[in-house]
């Protein structure tokens, strides 16, 4: 699988600054990848690059391309060009081949007229739906690919798709198709690959072993549009792995010349600069918001908004957690990294547990510990529970017998509350008494309220003494 970076800014910036300079730059993940397990490659992807930029309007409207099999860390023309060139819109990608051969025509992006296309992923039973998907395009853009990848051909997917909503992709709208059109088009093209993996028989798909799910996580830009995606075809995998930071200023710590700690700047509300990438180009995760699985990314004007593609894999729930298995396998990893493997610039979080946590909570029920305090001066130790979970509502148990009149029995919970009045502290402390004697009861043992106790023998020395032992005493050694 590969890696790509999309740079979207108010003005132009520099392509070494992206490309070559920070920490965890495109060229770096070339071939020091933290977000792919591919144990066939490493941390490589060595199969090629590929830059797309758009120049000055007086130009033309189509980007330039400069692509290499080269592996970028060992391409000299690429440190040449990047630090002497600059653009507002850049896509960058190295790969890391799954179809087609190494050659120039395989490197992303790849481009039509004002358009630039580039794909991290793989198409679901791409043997299997390659003549398929050729049938549905037109003549121009059957012809039109050079190349032998799957991303390519999805790319004249898009093209036939955008042209069948009534835009010719050949023209050049001055001010772009808009990000409406471009969105509803990757959508489209999104649906009709699930709908040709739907369509491999059931026969094949046993015989051969075929996965039909799609890593879908595409780029696409009109030069002034930028459209994302974070995709599976699948409602219990999750996608491979996309980031997207914005801000005021892309730029370093300090003024020195050596420094290459980039960081996103935000000196105000709005954003100058989006970046959107496979892996984070610093390791401050702070800086890096982490795309849903199955949602599509809109840049345009510097704003970004990020909608979930809403189909038969799109899960409703928002406690639903997805397998990182697949995408594992296929030599990538989610986004969902552990925060506190210092090695990868995402850092995973700990969805499952926390999940389970927060059912228990919602399905009422606890899990009790060994000892709770009840009061400033009452610590008593809880019965072991048997195993499984407590149920919240709990049978009341019978009233103690004491050799008062009255009979009370312990509150249902203790709070912090203001010291009650005079008249309740006898109730107070026959409740304190009642929790003694009753050690190892259920803290969720549910108490009825009885009446205050009678008050007619209040004089009585023994009575005193019951409830006030500290003033019995303090009598006899006076």
């Amino acid at each position: 699988m590969c890696r790509f970076l999309v740079y979207k800014g108010s003005d132009d910036i520099l392509l070494s600054k992206l490309i070559l300079d920070p920490t965890h730059s495109i060229l770096k993940q070339s071939f020091d990848s933290r977000l792919r397990l591919d144990t066939r490659r490493g941390q490589n992807n060595a199969d090629g690059f590929g830059i797309g930029f758009y120049t000055d309007p007086k130009l033309g409207s189509a980007p330039c391309l400069f692509t290499s099999t080269i592996p970028a860390w060992n391409c000299t023309n690429l440190q040449r060009i990047a630090s002497k060139t600059a653009s507002r819109l850049i896509f960058g990608h190295v790969r890391a081949t799954t179809e087609g051969s190494l050659s120039e025509d395989n490197c992303h992006p790849f481009t039509h007229g004002s358009l630039m296309w580039m794909h991290n992923g793989g198409l679901g039973g791409w043997k299997y739906i390659k003549r398929r998907l050729g049938e549905r395009l037109a003549d121009k853009w059957y012809l039109g690919v050079k190349g032998g990848t799957d991303s390519e051909w999805a790319f004249a997917l898009f093209l036939d798709t955008l042209e069948r909503l009534g835009h010719d992709p050949s023209t050049c709208p001055e001010t772009g198709f808009g990000p409406t059109i471009l969105r509803e088009a990757m959508k489209r093209t999104i649906a009709q690959i699930n709908e040709m993996t739907d369509a491999i028989p059931e026969s094949i798909l046993q015989n051969e072993d075929v996965d039909t799910r799609s890593l879908l996580n595409f780029a696409v830009t009109d030069g002034h549009s930028v459209i994302c995606t974070r995709y599976i075809s699948s409602s219990k995998d999750e996608a491979a792995s996309l980031y997207y930071s914005s801000g005021t200023q892309w730029t370093t710590r300090t003024q020195s010349a050596n420094d290459k700690q980039y960081q996103m700047e935000r000196k105000d509300r709005g954003a100058d600069i989006v970046l959107v990438a496979s892996e984070p180009l610093t390791f401050e995760r702070e800086n890096w918001v982490n795309v849903p699985t199955n949602s599509i990314l809109t840049i345009h004007r510097q704003t970004v908004m990020v909608h979930p593609i809403i189909d038969k894999y799109y899960e409703r729930d928002p406690h639903h957690v997805r397998s990182s298995a697949f995408v594992q396998a296929k030599g990538l990893t989610s986004n969902e990294k552990n925060r506190s493997d210092a090695a990868s610039p995402a850092g995973q979080d700990r969805q499952q547990q926390e999940l389970d946590g927060y059912r228990k909570m919602m399905t009422g029920t606890l899990s009790l510990g060994q000892s709770r305090s009840l009061s400033p001066d009452v610590c008593r130790q809880t019965r072991k529970l048997a195993p499984g979970l407590v149920p919240v509502h709990v049978p009341v148990p019978e009233p103690i017998p004491v050799p008062q009149p009255a009979q009370v029995t312990p509150p249902a919970e203790q709070s912090n509350k203001p010291t009650p009045a005079q008249g309740n502290i006898k109730v107070k402390r026959r409740s304190v008494q009642l929790l003694d004697i009753n050690q190892g009861s259920n803290d969720l043992d549910q108490i009825s309220d009885t009446d205050e106790p009678a008050r007619a023998d209040v004089r009585n020395p023994k009575k005193l003494s019951q409830y006030f032992p500290e003033l019995t005493l303090a009598s006899h050694a006076g």
